[in-house]
């Protein structure tokens, strides 16, 4: 239990000093009376021992501070549209969360991608760990300092919410409330990274791991293709040295003329086939063949009219991929199209749609995010490829204009397809539940707070969130990250 200093109830008549005894205190009768200043205040003992501090009694205290405590339950502080005054600061209700860590980096990470181990599916225990990848963002005069981190993240506690304070000593060595460790293998880097994603080939032998590939998309407009398989081992084996040879990439693809940040893994090409989009409205494949050999193919897929922002294979088709653009539209290609045209366009947005998400569930569903916070939810059979200019534009089933800033991130929850996940620059990570649903007689709004829809499950607060993902081997965890690190 934790230690606390003695309080003083009373004190001796004479202390003990330098050796000698007590001396027999004087008589109370040789002192004499002491008027008492507050004889006319209170009557009685009784009265003293009612009254509270400001001379009312403890009920009147105890119900105006009832009544105050109920006046500030009722004015919910919804981060990004409510601002905080002088001095006052955010903490979280640590009584929402079941697990809750921050972690720091040297330079800000605003890309990451979460790699699945080989730890077990579906894993509820504390404490608990997982691997990524992350590029560094470092300033502009010291580009040479950029990276391509590997990490892994243990001892990753739940939050217990029935811990009494008295206990906390007694339960600093439990398990489950370790302290979190950040580990990494660094791979330098010469520039910037834009957007990094991972992919893992399955091994041939299966008592050996899978083959793990990063792609970064640069500011200095390449693509760097990584084996990081080395650096995650050497998390579990020590004394493991990463040679010079390791940390280079396996091939650097220069087909973009201006830098890009789309970028993405085929989940149905196990040896390796990525998508990257830039600024020019330029969409590029690469495909990993024989003998682990790169090659791009020399014809690019065009058709928007501005810079590409976010791109997505489809998980069930394997030909089949679709494009996010500052245009406003979302495009839908085919690999089989010999005109290298779109074979599906759809304007979504009057602004810049930033980010999009593939249900891998429910494959007919298309999030999207755009740059006047607004997102939407589109059934892909309502898109037509011939959409005459008398018939209405597709509408989205589901649409929410709940942030006021930037969508930056939007992600699919990997095995329910109503749960979608949405960072903003509104300095918000939130969840939502499009399964509920609203009967006529029942408010648009949730707990009658003004705007907040009920499919809003969640609001974190995260400073300059940049990228979510959901864990797929960890139930209902999310990772992000931004200015001030990842959560």
């Amino acid at each position: 239990m934790a230690k606390r200093a003695a309080e003083v109830f009373g004190s001796e008549p004479n202390a003990l000093k330098d050796g000698k005894r007590p001396q027999k205190s004087e008589s109370v009768d040789e002192v004499g009376e002491f008027e008492d200043e507050f004889e006319d205040e209170f009557d009685s003992e009784d009265e003293i021992f009612e009254a509270g501090a400001d001379g009312r009694p403890d009920e009147e205290q105890e119900a105006e501070e009832s009544r105050d405590a109920m006046d500030l339950d009722q004015q919910t502080f919804i981060p990004g549209r409510d601002h905080l005054a002088a001095g006052e600061t955010l903490s979280p209700d640590t009584s929402t969360y079941e697990m809750l860590h921050t972690i720091s980096t040297t330079w800000p990470c605003l890309s990451f991608d979460i790699l699945n181990d080989s730890l077990g599916e579906n894993r509820k225990t504390y404490p608990a760990t997982l691997y990524a990848v992350a590029g560094t963002q470092a300033e502009s005069r010291r580009a040479k300092d950029n990276q391509v981190m590997v990490m892994k993240l243990s001892g990753l506690g739940r939050i217990d919410r029935d811990r009494d304070e008295e206990d906390s000593d007694e339960d600093e060595d439990d398990e489950e409330n370790a302290e979190p460790v950040l580990e990494t293998k660094s791979i330098p880097l010469n520039s910037t990274t834009n957007r990094i994603r991972a992919h893992q080939t399955p091994p041939a032998n299966a008592s050996k791991p899978p083959t793990t590939f990063t792609a970064t998309m640069t500011e200095a407009a390449q693509v760097l293709i990584h084996n990081v398989t080395p650096h995650l081992s050497s998390f579990d084996t020590p004394g493991t040295i990463i040679t010079p040879q390791q940390n280079k990439p396996i091939t650097t693809l220069e087909m973009h003329k201006a830098e890009g940040y789309a970028l993405d893994w085929s989940p149905l090409f196990p040896q390796g086939k990525l998508l990257t989009g830039d600024n020019n409205g330029e969409i590029f494949v690469s495909s990993c063949g024989d003998g682990g050999k790169w090659a791009t193919d020399s014809k690019c897929f065009a058709g928007h009219q501005s810079s590409v922002e976010d791109i997505q294979w489809s998980p069930s088709e394997r030909n089949v991929f679709a494009s996010a653009s500052s245009d406003g539209t979302v495009k839908v290609w085919d690999l089989r199209s010999k005109s290298h045209r779109p074979a599906l366009s759809v304007v979504v947005s009057n602004t810049d749609v930033n980010v999009m998400s593939w249900s891998r569930q429910t494959t007919h569903l298309l999030a999207t995010g755009s740059e006047d916070g607004q997102w939407a939810v589109w059934d892909l059979r309502q898109w037509k490829a011939t959409q005459s200019s008398s018939s209405p534009p597709p509408k989205p089933v589901a649409s929410f204009n709940f942030h006021k800033e930037q969508i930056t991130s939007i992600e699919w929850h990997p095995t329910d397809d109503s749960i979608v996940a949405v960072a903003a620059g509104d300095n918000t990570l939130t969840l939502w539940d499009l399964a509920v649903e609203l009967d006529d007689e029942e408010s648009r709004d949730s707990a009658g707070v003004e705007g907040v829809p009920p499919q809003l499950l969640f609001v974190h607060y995260m400073e300059m969130g940049k990228e979510c993902h959901w864990h797929p081997q960890i139930p209902g965890c999310v990772m992000a990250t931004g200015g001030g690190g990842f959560g």
